[in-house]
């Protein structure tokens, strides 16, 4: 498809004078590649795990806030739930037809050609992957320290370390092996439905004791704002995000045609469910207003039912997020493997470690820069730039789905969902899109502006022809890499 970045013949290597005396590691006895390890069980454990992270435990109140009352406040939970549902189906069958791993960006690719796909991976490369780690990560290092320094409190100092340490644990931990990984992220899915039941539960025995006076008039009309429901239909749909993190690593799946869909299908509904409950269980113990004023939803809900207890509450978020941190980087360093295979980003990244079989310079690219962002930057009003792009860009490749209908209507489709699916779910994207050009314009255009500098980066890198110095430099890089980090290229 699009040539290698990077890569040159052994005749042009020679004729460049290129260095022969550096050899890359000889692999073992068999096939280098990326094992089909994600089950059924592991593909759910990488949905659910991602998409619940510390939002529902802290602050689930962009909804009630927008919406106006308790009762619209639920109807938009199970509507965002189900228009995630659309989203994911959608994926289903993307996943199911397009066998090969990369999500959004390799499904641009396959339907719009590459230069949407690399303006797409441009944007994720420098900007929305590592800021959202990043962010992902300081929820992590500040729940994990909130107990030992209760009543205090947490130093910003120490929870930049305590990030540092988790971001290097969540690579190394990718970086070893993906059975690891996946059984980690098994646990900590547990762990996150564990501290969901340990509210829903007794949240609803408060219900059957007969605490229902939250929910009378839940559906007061006078307090439901028309113009607010874009809004918190906005915060809801970010609330469901990550449903497709399983189409990532697609070629790692089991019987992909079989358990990609039943995954998605299964995981949406655990999740929407335990966002419902869990939601009705917050209402039962806290008034509208409580919960809106609230830092920390999770823990006021305990303080009162649980008393001392409560200092769980924020070892069992920290774990949450620590799971979003290990499924989403499991998901997104397979994009970057697959966008270096198909020559979108320098080879070295699509090269395995010769024994652990795991793609080791995919996994640990986005180290250096979470960190510089980590430390340096101003990573939420970076994140606020770029959000919007997440949904336009699933918007286009939902899209693409239907134009992949009337141009190639042959193509094998072991799972097909009806057309109004994806049409009703890019709607709903796009529409997402125009509530951010509408309610920030500045930010969006900013996040605009950025991600459009993956053109010019398209012509420079990947179209123009590289001279001979260059390709001498990559060369010898990718071969020095290859050594250092015991990768070689994956056996086709």
């Amino acid at each position: 498809m699009s040539r290698r970045v990077g890569s040159s013949s052994g005749a042009e290597v020679a004729q460049n004078g290129g260095n022969k005396d550096v050899c890359p590691p000889k692999p073992p006895e068999g096939k280098v590649e990326l094992h089909k390890k994600v089950t059924l069980l592991r593909g759910i454990s990488i949905i659910i795990g991602t998409i619940i992270g510390a939002g529902i435990f802290i602050s689930p109140k962009g909804i009630l806030k927008h919406s106006g009352s308790v009762g619209m406040s639920l109807v938009v939970w199970i509507a965002c739930g189900v228009l995630s549902l659309f989203g994911a189906l959608s994926y289903a069958e993307l996943g199911t037809c397009i066998k090969k791993s990369g999500g959004h960006y390799i499904y641009i690719l396959e339907t719009f050609g590459p230069l949407m796909a690399f303006v797409r991976l441009w944007a994720d490369l420098i900007a929305i992957r590592p800021a959202g780690l990043a962010v992902i990560s300081l929820a992590f290092g500040q729940y994990i320290l909130e107990p030992i320094f209760t009543p205090c409190g947490v130093p910003e100092i120490a929870i930049k370390l305590a990030t540092s340490i988790g971001i290097t644990t969540v690579m190394y931990i990718n970086s070893m092996s993906v059975s690891l990984t996946a059984r980690i992220q098994i646990f900590l899915t547990g762990c996150k439905l564990l501290a969901m039941a340990i509210i829903i539960v007794p949240g609803f025995y408060q219900l059957f004791k007969g605490q229902t006076q939250n929910f009378e008039n839940a559906f007061q009309l006078e307090k439901v704002q028309l113009s607010g429901l874009p809004l918190a239909f906005y915060s809801g749909m970010y609330a469901y995000a990550g449903w497709f993190y399983l189409n990532f690593v697609t070629e790692e799946v089991e019987n992909p045609e079989r358990t990609v869909p039943l995954a998605i299908c299964i995981s949406m509904a655990i999740v929407t469910v335990c966002y419902v409950l869990t939601n009705v269980a917050y209402y039962a113990v806290m008034t509208a207003e409580e919960l809106l004023a609230s830092e920390a939803v999770a823990v006021t809900f305990a303080e009162r039912l649980y008393g001392k207890f409560s200092v769980a509450v924020p070892i069992f978020v920290s774990l949450s997020c620590f799971g979003s941190m290990n499924g989403c980087l499991f998901a997104f360093s397979r994009m970057f493997y697959v966008a270096s295979r198909e020559g979108h980003l320098p080879e070295f990244l699509s090269m395995i470690h010769i024994r652990r079989h795991t793609p080791l310079p995919a996994v640990i690219i986005l180290y250096p820069v979470t960190l510089l962002i980590l430390w340096s930057g101003d990573l939420y009003s970076l994140l606020n730039f770029m959000s919007f792009l997440r949904w336009l860009f699933i918007g286009v490749a939902v899209l693409g789905l239907i134009y992949l209908r009337y141009t190639r209507p042959d193509m094998p489709r072991p799972f097909k969902v009806p057309l109004f699916i994806p049409a009703v779910f890019s709607l709903t994207c796009f529409l997402m899109v125009f509530m951010s050009l509408y309610s920030d314009p500045v930010n969006t255009g900013i996040g605009f502006a950025i991600s459009l500098t993956g053109v010019p980066a398209y012509y420079i890198f990947i179209v123009a022809n590289k001279p001979k110095w260059v390709l001498r430099f990559l060369d010898s890089m990718n071969r020095s890499l290859q050594i250092i980090l015991e990768v070689v290229p994956a056996d086709n």
